[in-house]
């Protein structure tokens, strides 16, 4: 279960109002990842996060095509895959910084085909 809390120093490093504009999606990752430990029903994690079920089991299901997830019915974990994990968190990071930059608009305009997506 979700304590409510986190590491001190990811507080004091965060910006005022970076808690709140998280993506249901980065909710849902950050919390496999502090509960790494356990495996948890897409409906218990809706109710942990205050989610509808069903937009947690379609976000649960794009991260396991990403690799990011795993599953074995009817419970989900984090990946065990420390490299692949970082190596998403480090895309996403680049993305928003971009997005911040230039502005989501802008950003968009620039993808060509060959690039990812990230959600």
């Amino acid at each position: 279960m979700s304590s409510g809390t986190i590491d001190i120093d990811e507080f004091e490093d965060a910006d005022p109002d970076e808690f709140e504009g998280r993506t249901d999606t980065e909710r849902i990752v950050l919390f496999l990842d502090e509960n790494d430990d356990r495996a948890w029903k897409a409906a218990t994690i809706a109710a942990e996060l205050e989610l509808d079920t069903d937009a947690v089991s379609a976000i649960l299901s794009r991260l396991k095509e990403r690799g990011l997830v795993r599953h074995k019915r009817p419970y989900w974990a984090i990946t065990d895959d420390e490299e692949r994990l970082q190596a998403a968190y480090r895309l996403h990071e680049h993305h928003e910084t971009a997005a911040e930059q230039y502005g989501e608009e802008q950003l968009e305009e620039l993808q060509t085909d060959d690039m990812e997506r990230v959600q």
